[in-house]
Parts: structure tokens; sequence; C-alpha cells
């Protein structure tokens, strides 16, 4: 089983939680499109023998302030020490697996370039760590598998409303021999660029009638995953 690490204790995280109050500074109106949730990202891709990637697991820690949100509102750990009973456990499984039609999970992923239909959520599970609520599911890949000779995979939510960074574990199960490599954004850069959007726009700019560029792409880490041909 080949893994890469989380990250180390320099994190963009960090960068992206200032960026709603970077984005009213820089406006005269109140902007939406700045994230709301913070998850940190785990994946594991599953490879069979013949080197086919079959399923894709992953993994969602929580903030601490959302995941106090919903932990109040289904009345879960009100002992307040974060942590939950089997009992609890049970009933906070899926509560995030629920998805409407159309949704992608927040993942794409992409075989040699050609975009990889997954499956929706299953064998959803949930705990809490500290206070955070950390969630897992499994998604199949239609058609029974795809080549795993050249995957590449993003987490991220287009509108920014959540932000993923990718500081879990990354692994393959299946091949020892396949390799795993991430490519981060360069926040300073794209922060750039977007203030530089930003500060051309004025007051009567109409939220409502124009789109918030959908920047959360911008800042996702690029997984990649190369394994040898059987």
């Amino acid at each position: 089983m080949k893994r890469i690490a989380a990250r180390g204790p320099r994190s963009y995280l960090a960068f992206m939680r200032w960026i709603a109050p970077f984005m009213i500074c820089c406006l005269p109106f109140s902007v939406t499109a700045h994230p709301h949730v913070f998850i940190d990202t785990g994946l594991e891709f599953i490879v069979d023998e013949s080197g086919q990637l079959t399923h894709v697991r992953v993994t969602w820690a929580y903030d601490e302030f959302y995941s106090l949100l919903v932990l109040e509102d289904m009345k879960l750990d009100q002992d307040a020490d974060g942590v939950l009973t089997e009992t609890e456990e049970q009933i906070l499984s899926g509560f995030d697996a629920q998805w409407v039609e159309g949704y992608n999970g927040d993942l794409v992923v992409f075989a040699d370039g050609v975009p990889v239909a997954l499956s929706g959520p299953m064998e959803a599970d949930a705990t809490a760590e500290n206070g955070r609520i950390v969630t897992s599911h499994i998604r199949a890949v239609d058609g029974g598998g795809v080549p795993a000779a050249a995957l590449t995979a993003k987490a991220y939510d287009e509108t920014f409303y959540t932000a993923y960074e990718v500081t879990r574990p990354v692994k393959v199960s299946g091949p020892e021999s396949c390799k795993i490599d991430r490519i981060d954004p360069d926040i300073d850069a794209e922060l750039a660029q977007m203030r530089a959007f930003l500060l051309t726009l004025d007051a009567n700019y109409d939220l409502e009638e124009n789109d918030i560029p959908l920047v959360g792409e911008s800042f996702a880490t690029e997984i990649i995953i190369t394994c040898p041909s059987t």
C-alpha cells in the first residue's frame, strides 16, 4: 500500500480562512463567495490486481465550528466531551451522504484525462476526533473499473462555499509500485488574481444577476496517481 502522509504544520488553510474578511475589505458590498465550511480531506484509491481503479474512499474532517453546529442540531455529544458513543456514531453516520441528484461529491477524478464516473456514497460512517466530526464513504467506479496507469483527482467545491484541504493521508490500496504525487496551488498568486478581479467591481455590481466566478478549483490540490500497467 503506497501512501503520502498529511501535510506539515505550514498549512494553506490558514490563508483560506482569512479570504472572507479579505474580500469584504476589498469591496463596498457583501461578498458571499468565500468558504463557510472547512474540511480536511483524505483519499484512498483502491486498485485491483489487474491495475484497475475500482473504488475511491473519501474522508472528511469538518472544522470545529461546523462540527459543533451539526452535533448541537442532532442533539449529540450532550456532555460536550468531544467523544461520541457507539449509538451516537450510528445516528451521525450518513448525515452528509444524502446527496441531491447530480452532485459530484466535490470530487473529480480523471483516468488518462477522461472523467471517471463514480457512484454515490456507500458504507458511510462517522465519528468525532477532539470535537471534530470525521466521516468517510466509499464510491465505486461505474462499469467496475478504469485503468489506474494515469489518474488525477481534485477535491473542491467550485462555489467555494466549502474549502477542502488535502491534509489527511492519501494512499493507494493495491500495487506497491503505484506512485503518488501532489501539486498544491499557489495561494499567493490565486489571492492576488482574486483581489485584482474584486477591485474591478463597484458598489453597483449586482450579485444576484451576476455570478461570482467559480474559484474553488483554483485553490484545490491536484493528486496524481501513476500505476504501472500489468
